[in-house]
């Protein structure tokens, strides 16, 4: 049974890996502009910015998901 889902265990866990580097790069940037008291128009566009990164990631797996589900890939 493992051998049969070892590349979906593969695939869930290096996803859950990027999630969690999201996460911590979210949470330094969020410690570093706290202790450097930056302006909130400032923090806005490096939360843009932060969430435009993880947008494009999110959307090249779901483009890569619907390609290789119709054999495009």
């Amino acid at each position: 049974m493992l051998a049969e889902n070892i590349e979906l265990i593969e695939t869930v866990g290096l996803n859950l890996l990027f999630f969690f580097i999201f996460v911590f790069i979210g949470l330094s940037i969020h410690d570093v502009m706290k202790k450097n008291d930056v302006p909130k128009m400032g923090r806005s566009v490096v939360y843009l910015v932060l969430f435009l990164g993880c947008f494009g990631f999110i959307s090249k797996g779901i483009i890569q998901l619907v390609w290789e589900s119709q054999g495009v890939g």
